[in-house]
C-alpha cells in the first residue's frame, strides 16, 4: 500500500479523499492550531504543528516516515480570485513545498492549489525545482463538478512521478472526467429539503440564488445570511422571497463532500474558513484514484515475477517458513483468479478486488490473508523494479 504524508493539511479534505481511495496517510503537517485540532479529531495518525517554511526542520521530521507519496496544498490566498492577486509571503510556501519534495524525493507527489496558481511565478520556480529533481510533471485544472462533486469549483493539480514522463496522467484523467456536471440533486437526491437557496455573492453584480438542479458555486470561507437590501439578479434561479433557504455551515461542509460524521472544531468563523479552504473530499479521491490507476498500470507485470525467487525471498528476507511461503504464492494466484490483472496489485487493485462477489463471500480472515500475500508480492516486485533500474 502506498504510504503518504500531507503537508499544509488544513482540516483534512485532501487526506480524507486519498485515504478513502486506499492510500495509507500516515502523518500530516499543519501550522494553524485550530485546523490541526480539527484534523486530530478525525484521523488517528499524528499531526505535526511545524512551520513548513523552515525546510531544514521539516525535512528532518518528514524523512523518517519514508513516504512513497507527498500530497499538499500550500496556502493559496495570494493566488486566489477572492484575494489581492499579489504573490507575497504565502506564495513562498509553494517554493517550500517544492524544496521539501526535492530533498525527500518521494516516488510521487500531488500539489493542489487554486486554478490561477498555474500561471504564477511561484509555481514556475517550483516546477523548475521539480524538474531538476527528476520528476515528470502532469499539470491539470479540474472542475470539481465533472469529478463527482456537486460544486462548480476549479482547482489546479500538479502531479509528479519520479523519473517519469511529463503529462503521464493526462489520458487517464481525460477518460475519467465526466461530460455531465454533478448537481446537488444528483449527489443528495431530495434529502436536502429545499429547491432553491441563497449564497452570498462577492458583489451584487453576480447572482446569489441557485437551484439544486445545478452545481453549487464555489464554497468560500465566508457565509452570510440574506441581507434585507439584496436587490436580486436577472440570472437568479428564482426571485427572492421570504423564507428563501440560506445554506447552513453543515450544508456547506456536505457540499464540500465531507461526510456528515466529520467532527468540526473551533468557532463558527473558523469552521467556515476551514470549509472554504478545504479540497472537496470527493475531488481528492478522484485525483488519488487516477494516480493509483497510473501506478497500477506501470508496475511490473505479475507474469514476470519468478515464483521460485519470490518464494526464496519470502523465506530468506521476510523470515517465513517454507510452508507459509507456499501459502503466500497460492493466495496470490487465488487473487489473480478472482480478478485477473496484467499488473501487480496495489491499493487500487484491492479497491477493485473488494467489489468482486467471489471475494466478498470469503471470510474476513481469508480476505485479509489474500491481501497480505498480494502486498508481499507487490513489495518483492518493487525491489525487482529498483534493482533493474525501472
Amino acid at each position: 500500500m502506498i504510504k503518504a504524508i500531507d503537508l499544509f493539511a488544513g482540516c483534512g479534505g485532501l487526506s480524507l479523499g486519498f485515504q478513502n481511495a486506499g492510500i495509507n496517510v500516515c502523518a500530516a503537517f499543519e501550522f494553524w492550531d485550530i485546523a490541526a485540532n480539527c484534523y486530530e479529531k478525525n484521523f488517528s495518525h499524528p499531526v505535526f504543528r511545524i512551520d513548513l517554511s523552515d525546510v531544514e526542520t521539516s525535512v528532518k521530521v518528514i524523512a523518517p516516515f519514508k513516504p512513497d507519496l507527498i500530497i499538499g496544498g500550500p496556502p493559496c490566498q495570494d493566488f486566489s480570485h477572492a484575494g489581492k492577486r499579489v504573490e507575497a509571503e504565502r506564495a513562498n510556501l509553494t517554493e517550500s513545498f517544492s524544496r521539501i519534495i526535492s530533498r525527500i524525493r518521494p516516488r510521487y507527489f500531488v500539489m493542489e492549489n487554486v486554478d490561477r496558481a498555474e500561471k504564477s511565478n511561484a509555481f514556475a520556480k517550483a516546477r523548475e525545482q521539480f524538474k531538476d529533481a527528476g520528476y515528470g510533471i502532469t499539470q491539470i485544472v479540474l472542475d470539481a463538478s465533472l469529478c463527482g462533486v456537486p460544486q462548480k469549483r476549479k482547482r489546479f493539480f500538479c502531479i509528479g512521478i519520479l523519473n517519469g514522463e511529463d503529462d503521464a496522467l493526462l489520458d487517464i484523467f481525460s477518460n475519467r472526467i465526466s461530460k455531465k456536471e454533478t448537481t446537488l440533486r444528483d449527489y443528495f437526491g431530495d434529502s436536502l429539503g429545499f429547491e432553491y437557496y441563497y449564497r452570498h455573492p462577492r458583489n451584487y453584480s453576480r447572482r446569489a440564488v441557485f437551484s439544486i438542479d445545478e452545481p453549487a458555486p464555489t464554497m468560500r470561507g465566508v457565509n452570510r445570511p440574506i441581507p434585507k437590501g439584496y436587490p436580486g439578479h436577472p440570472n437568479d434561479a428564482c426571485p427572492v422571497y421570504e423564507g428563501l433557504h440560506a445554506l447552513t455551515t453543515s450544508e456547506r461542509a456536505l457540499i464540500q463532500t465531507f461526510p456528515s460524521s466529520f467532527q468540526w472544531e473551533g468557532s463558527k468563523t473558523d469552521i467556515e474558513q476551514m470549509i472554504g479552504n478545504a479540497v472537496p473530499v470527493k475531488l481528492a479521491e478522484f485525483v488519488a484514484k487516477t494516480l493509483l490507476i497510473y501506478v497500477n498500470q506501470n508496475r511490473i507485470s505479475s507474469s514476470v515475477v519468478d515464483t521460485d525467487q519470490f518464494q526464496s525471498w519470502l523465506v530468506n528476507v521476510e523470515g517465513l517458513s517454507e510452508r507459509s511461503s507456499r501459502d503466500v504464492v497460492s493466495r496470490c494466484k487465488r487473487a489473480n483468479n478472482i480478478l485477473p490483472a496484467s499488473n501487480i496489485a496495489d491499493a487500487y487493485y484491492f479497491y477493485l478486488l473488494d467489489q468482486q462477489p467471489e471475494f466478498k463471500c470469503l471470510s474476513a480472515t481469508v480476505r485479509s490473508q489474500i491481501k497480505r500475500a498480494v502486498q508481499l508480492q507487490n513489495k518483492f516486485a518493487d525491489i525487482c523494479s529498483n534493482s533493474a533500474g525501472i
